[in-house]
Parts: C-alpha cells; structure tokens; sequence
C-alpha cells in the first residue's frame, strides 16, 4: 500500500507538468493553424514550396523526436531534454518572428522546430515515468488529463492568434510563442525533478514490471493509431470546404463546428481517463473507433448544419478515447521505455497529417463528401488492427 507521503507527492509533482503542458499547447495553438498564411502572405512561397515545407517539418520533427525520444530512455537526462526542447523553441520562434527568406526557415524547422517538437512526447514520459515511481494505478486517467490541458490549449490559441494578426502582425505572433516557450522552460527548471529508469531491485510499493509487447504488435498499435489520425486530420481540414461547398452555408459555421467539437472534448477525456481505471484501454479506442467510423458516415450523408454540429458529440468521443488514450496504450505496451513509446505515439499526428493531404486532393476532385467517406474507412481499418491487436494485459494501467 501507498504511504500518505506518496499519495501527497503525487499530484504535486504532475501540477508543474500541466502548467508547461498548457504552454507548450499555446506554443502550437497560436502559430499551427496560421503557418500556410504565413508561408504564403509573408514570406510570399509559392503553392509548391508551402506543401513542401509543410511535409518537410513534420518528417524532421518525427526524426528528431524519435532519436531523443530513444536517448531519454537509456539515461536520467528527462528534464534536461524538456528544457533543450524549449530552449530550442523559443530560438526558433524568435528567429521566424524577424527572418523571412524561405530557405533559412526551412533550416530553422528542420534543427530548432524539430528538436521543439520533443516537448509534447517527452513532456507524456516524465508524467508516465513520475507515476511509476509513485506507484499510481491511473497512469491513463493523468495522461487523458495532460491531453485534456493541450485541448485547452488549442480552444484559447487560435482565437488569441487571430487577435494578435488583428492588431499586430506575424512578428507578434511568433514573438509571443517564444515567450510561452520560456515560460515551459521556466517551469521546467524551477518544479521539475530530475527522474530516472526505475531502479532494478524489488520494490514492494511498486507494481512488478510489465512484460513489452513484441515489436509486431507495437507496430500495428501504432498503424492503427495513424489511420485513425489520418481520419481526424483530414475530418478538419476538410470542414471549411464541406461547410462552404457541399452545404452551401457560411464557411463561418465550420469555426463554429470545429470550436463545440473542441468543448465537448475536455470533458470527455476526462470521462474515458476515468473509464481506463476499469476497462482495457485497447477497448476503451476501439469503441471510439466504432464512433469514428458512425460519425464519418453521417456526416457524408447529412445536408445541413445544424446536422454536422449536433453529430460532434460523436467526433469529440472519437477524438477523446483516440487521442486521450493512444500515449497510454502504447506506455502500456513498452512500460520500460516511456519516452520511446510517447515518441511513437506523439509521431502519428504529423505522419497522420501527411496521409491526409493526398486524400483530400482526392476528395476535391471527387467531391467533398468523400473526405468523411474516406474518414470513416480510415476509422474502420483502425478498428480492425485494434481489434485484432492483443496486448500484454487485460486490464488498463
């Protein structure tokens, strides 16, 4: 059983590491969904050049993620790399605020934004790895919680942003991304221990080590992962054209629609993070598989607005279990190796992303409800390698 001296320690030592999870959330939100308009009105990049870079920055930040991410688990050097990982942001950010020729951005996005890009999957280790040593049995309930703060995160940024642009320029949006990177940075340095590999001897206070699922099953959990998130991604980028489009409706109402998805979401990672405690996490996403692949369906059949609003309780359970609970799923499957498997996990967004684009170019030739009619067969082979995944255990961490 947990000392009381444990039990105190535990939310303490998490609340530092959900205040500089909430800024690096804003370091994304402000300047994420503005880099096209930036790439496009202020650096003035061609169509080509802005897809290229919009592939060549996430390949660099699942390169670099992945090699941290292996080196985090081999040494006690954790809080070192979330402060290198802000530090390397904050240079970034300020460095695009004033510099605007293609090339030395590119440069930039490849070195420091890659290496930045290690705070999300890295910030998912310390927290995994503090709970361990705490002996928590809810590892997948603090996890849907940091996940929630990142929503959070991502619900205030864009509006923020669109301030900023409104009364600033581009150079104030970035500027204010490097200050939320040193504010994380400073949390860091201030609250954060240090932490280690657990140590070999038996603990009786710790639960015994988990046996690593093969690398096959790695794999498909992470394929699954992917395809799912390639649903997601191309479910919002599409939006705006579906809305416009097929719906004929102010292109105004898909912000409308993407906001109340957004709401709806922080709750309902805190619902299935509470639901992790009795139910096997792989279930937990295949059930919000099943609700992905219904949404995506009616969602390609439905004429109105007011239909796509009402069917984003769907999505927002879609987006929760998925997303909330993917980085435990895959913590559960390499206990040993935090850092690699919230790597893993943390790469299926960017590599997800690069599979929707291709999909939606499709869907504009074909029409645009065949995005969500790609959304929901993505949903289904997600389904399908989870359900056909066996992990290591029966229960959730």
């Amino acid at each position: 059983m947990l000392t009381a001296t444990k039990i105190e320690q535990r939310p303490l030592s998490l609340v530092p590491l959900g205040v500089m999870f909430f800024f690096v959330g804003l370091s994304a939100a402000v300047v994420g969904p503005f880099l096209s308009l930036f790439l496009s009105t202020a650096v003035h990049a061609g169509p080509a050049f802005v897809a290229a870079f919009l592939i060549i920055g996430p390949v660099s930040s699942v390169v670099s993620s992945t090699v941290i991410g292996r080196l985090s688990d081999k040494r006690a050097i954790r809080r070192r790399l979330l402060l290198i990982a802000a530090a390397a942001g904050c240079t970034g950010s300020v460095v695009t605020a004033f510099v605007r020729d293609y090339w030395v951005l590119v440069a930039v996005a490849v070195t420091l934004t890659a290496v930045s890009g290690s705070l999300f999957p890295q910030s998912f280790a310390y927290a995994r790895e503090v709970l361990q040593q705490n002996g928590s049995t809810r590892a997948a309930m603090a996890i849907s919680t940091l996940r929630m703060l990142f929503s959070i995160a991502w619900v205030a940024g864009p509006p923020v942003a669109a301030v900023l642009l409104e009364v600033g320029s581009f150079r104030m949006l970035y500027l204010t991304a490097a200050a939320m990177y040193v504010l994380a940075g400073a949390v860091a340095l201030v609250w954060l221990k240090e932490t280690g590999p657990p140590p070999g001897h038996p603990d009786a206070e710790r639960p015994a080590p988990l046996p690593s699922a093969s690398r096959f099953t790695v794999l498909r959990v992470v394929a699954a992962l992917t395809v799912l998130q390639s649903a997601g991604v191309l479910g919002v980028q599409a939006m705006s054209l579906f809305v416009g489009h097929v719906l004929h409706a102010d292109v105004s109402n898909a912000g409308l629609i993407l906001g109340w998805c957004a709401a709806l979401e922080i709750p309902l990672m805190l619902a299935f993070g509470a639901l992790s405690a009795k139910w096997a996490l792989r279930n937990l996403m295949a059930v919000g598989a099943v609700l992905g692949a219904v949404y995506y369906a009616l969602v390609t059949g439905s004429s109105s607005t007011w239909q796509v609003m009402a069917l984003q309780l769907l999505n927002a359970c879609f987006i929760a279990a998925v997303g909330g609970l993917g980085i435990s799923y895959v913590q559960e499957l390499l206990p040993s190796q935090p850092g690699r498997a919230a790597t893993l996990a943390g790469n299926v967004f960017p590599v997800g992303s690069i599979l929707a684009g291709p999909l939606l170019g499709v869907a504009q030739h074909l029409g645009y409800r065949w995005a969500y009619g790609f959304g929901a067969a993505l949903c289904a082979a997600g389904l399908i390698l989870l359900l056909t995944t066996r992990s290591p255990r029966t229960a959730s961490a």
